[in-house]
């Protein structure tokens, strides 16, 4: 563009500097400081025989300091189709003092990296710290970044077990997170049994139909639910909902995904019944929980999350770690 100096940041580089220690650090401050403005705009297209085609726009503006802005496509036919990911995205950041677009980075990266490091963030605030073994539900393309943030916090995970719909994906990915993050890795084909072994769950899938039963689960495990964004979507099931403290990483997951819509619209749980959001956990304002109690972090997305996260990648490619945003303190 004529006149423009965009920098631009592939996902290469995005994955290269976003370092999880680093990053969810970044997350966890940033919460404990104000919120910035944001929305969410949601436009789908029906596909036969399947989940409709997505187009999500993000922005997010911190007055002073930044303004952001992602867009998601969502095709989920593409793999089976064209060989091609089933989400594509942009992110976009402008001058918070003149409003010119500044910097374009790869966002598909940026999702990866914020949809990990946000559901481990949950994982280090409610999960036990002695946790060793990992369950991994769904073995897409977002699945390896997730084990390797829950591992960041969780260094003393020593099993992982990964179910799929396809096995033979679940075995492909138990074979790769084997031998690049050297623990025991496998595939698993039951995931009833998998889910009452399991001391962190973590759910990635594309499911309208639950998969995780809250009653398979033993005392004091924790499940991260990834996978639900629309209200047609669900992971967990009504006996989890019930049975589970829950929290959120935003409080805008209660209006927009099925795991809350579908069970409060037939008074299985309330909206009350949401403990709080990352905000209050990072500043303490959520009551503690009973060691045996089982505890739900549903990862709903929203705008603020990206902006944090692009807002790393920025100061460490400047040299600085700090993030401005981080620095604020609620009045």
């Amino acid at each position: 563009m004529k006149g423009r100096n965009l920098r631009m940041v592939d996902a290469e580089t995005v994955h290269r500097v976003a370092k999880w220690e680093g990053l969810i650090e970044t997350m966890r401050q940033c919460h404990v400081g104000q919120k910035p403005m944001g929305s969410r705009l949601l436009m789908t297209q029906p596909r036969d025989g399947g989940q409709p085609d997505a187009l999500i726009l993000v922005p997010a503006w911190q007055e002073g300091e930044a303004i952001g802005v992602k867009l998601v496509t969502s095709f989920p036919q593409n793999t089976t189709r064209h060989g091609l990911p089933t989400v594509d995205a942009l992110y976009v950041l402008f001058d918070p003092n003149t409003g010119k677009p500044s910097t374009i980075i790869d966002g598909e990266a940026i999702v990866f990296r914020k949809t990990a490091s946000d559901t481990a963030l949950g994982v280090k605030l409610l999960s036990s710290p002695s946790a060793t073994r990992l369950l991994m539900v769904g073995a897409g393309a977002l699945a390896p970044y997730v084990i390797e943030a829950v591992r960041a916090v969780r260094s003393g995970i020593r099993e992982i077990a990964i179910w799929n719909r396809t096995h033979e994906r679940a075995v492909e990915l138990a074979d790769q997170v084997g031998k690049s993050a050297n623990v025991s890795a496998r595939a698993v084909g039951d995931l009833s049994e998998a889910l009452g072994w399991a001391d962190i769950v973590i759910s990635a899938t594309m499911s309208e139909k639950p998969l995780i039963a809250g009653a398979r689960l033993k005392p004091g495990a924790h499940v991260g639910l990834i996978g639900s964004f629309t209200a047609g979507m669900r992971e967990a099931d009504d006996d989890l909902m019930r049975r589970a403290a829950i929290y959120v990483d935003d409080l805008s997951a209660i209006e927009k995904t099925g795991e809350f819509i579908e069970p409060i619209s037939r008074g299985v749980i309330s909206a009350d019944d949401v403990l709080g959001d990352l905000f209050a956990l990072c500043q303490g304002r959520c009551p503690p929980q009973h060691a045996d109690t089982v505890t739900v972090f549903k990862n709903g997305g929203a705008a603020h999350l990206d902006l944090f996260v692009a807002q790393h990648i920025l100061a460490v490619l400047n040299g600085n770690q700090t993030v401005a945003m981080s620095d604020r303190v609620p009045n």
